[in-house]
């Protein structure tokens, strides 16, 4: 007889576990169809409707090569103390007088606060100096012992060394500024400033990245005449200032084109602009010059591959900021914040970093320490450069 094949049959038991685990499953299937498709519609629905739109950004003009620095130290926070824990909030930029000894620095509640430095961080005293009412940002010394300040809510302003504050500024061409920004002084007293944006405020300056559209000018303003004037319009996030030592040029910083540039204020390029650097390796904030040779600019954050695709691409923006609109806010994309040293000749010398930061917003070297401000910190952060040196990269 031949051999039964039964042993190759399903059994009825098998079969019918088969047909309720189908059905079983059928209903859950449907419940994620009809829940998904619609929600995946709504947000279709979302993007259509909703009217922010970004512009894609001119990353053509960038160098092809990023600008990275022969020597690093990737982890900053492990040779750093903080300056006046609790007693400042959110110092965005670092100014110090070499005549007194005192930085000076702007905080979120409207104080220009003085800090009394000690080798020891924990003995320096901070003292609430002059509030401007406004949310003072960029600092620098003037000729006649005044302290010129990016307000962003006022405008240019001017405190004497009594306290006293005077607007200076704050309009141009009939626009007023939205985010008066940064601030340096030339020898002659001419004083150039940017405003980051006259569309977006400072608490909304996530918006002005986003839209990727040149709402930043860099300005200048003379103390003689009291003319303001725009020297370089349609910047994408005008950013720090910095004059340089032979007053040839004023270096300003475009935060969203991670781009420094260069604006000539004297010779045969007179009013002319060239690049700095460009592609850089995080977004530029402030830029300081230390006297020494270098210029000091501070990254609020690495250009990390999420970062790049949304500054490529106008949708991924879209997106961000629908999120930050309508849900909790936008993932959190900063990270390895700090501060690189390049000479005079714009070339990159040194680069100090750490993943546990974001949003250090300025750098100055002052002795041989790095004081870095940020928008972020209830302190300034002071680093020891010589103990920790950055290291040459292989």
């Amino acid at each position: 007889m031949p051999e039964s094949n039964n042993h190759n049959s399903p059994s009825p038991s098998t079969q019918g576990s088969r047909r309720s685990s189908s059905s079983s499953s059928w209903p859950l299937n449907f419940l994620l169809f009809s829940i998904l498709v619609p929600v995946a519609a709504a947000l279709v629905i979302l993007y259509q409707l909703d009217p922010f739109d970004p512009a894609p950004l001119p990353l053509h003009e960038l160098s092809h090569r990023v600008a990275a620095a022969p020597a690093h130290n990737a982890h900053m926070l492990k040779g750093s103390e903080f300056i006046g824990a609790g007693a400042l909030v959110a110092p965005e930029d670092v100014a110090y007088d070499s005549k007194s000894g005192l930085i000076y620095t702007g905080c979120a509640d409207g104080w220009v606060k003085r800090v009394t430095l000690n080798e020891s961080a924990a003995d320096s005293v901070v003292e609430n100096w002059v509030n401007t009412g406004g949310r003072p940002l960029g600092l620098a010394h003037g000729h006649n012992g005044q302290l010129l300040v990016a307000d962003t809510e006022k405008g240019l302003l001017s405190i004497s060394e009594d306290g006293e504050v005077e607007l200076l500024t704050d309009e141009a061409e009939g626009v007023k500024f939205k985010l008066t920004d940064a601030v340096d002084v030339a020898k002659d007293g001419m004083i150039y400033f940017t405003d980051a944006s006259y569309k977006y405020s400072f608490k909304d300056f996530i918006w002005d990245v986003l839209e990727g559209k040149p709402h930043g000018r860099l300005l200048s303003y003379d103390p003689t005449t009291k003319e303001t004037k725009v020297l370089v319009p349609d910047l994408y996030f005008g950013n720090g200032v910095a004059v340089s030592p032979d007053q040839n040029f004023v270096i300003f910083c475009e935060t969203v084109m991670r781009r420094c540039k260069k604006y000539y204020l004297q010779g045969e390029k007179k009013g002319n602009v060239e690049n700095f650097i460009d592609n850089l390796p995080g977004t530029p904030d402030n830029i300081r010059y230390d006297g020494e040779g270098h210029y000091w600019i501070a990254f609020s954050t690495e250009i990390t591959y999420s970062w790049n695709l949304a500054l490529r691409f106008p949708f991924i923006r879209k997106w961000l900021a629908i999120m930050e609109k309508y849900t909790a806010g936008r993932p959190h994309m900063e990270k390895n914040s700090g501060v690189m040293a390049v000479n005079l000749e714009g070339e990159p010398i040194a680069h100090y970093f750490d993943p546990g930061l974001s949003l250090i917003s300025s750098g100055i070297k002052i002795g041989n320490y790095l004081y870095c401000g940020s928008i972020i910190y209830p302190y300034i952060i002071r680093f020891d450069l010589e103990r920790h040196p950055a290291h040459a990269t292989t």
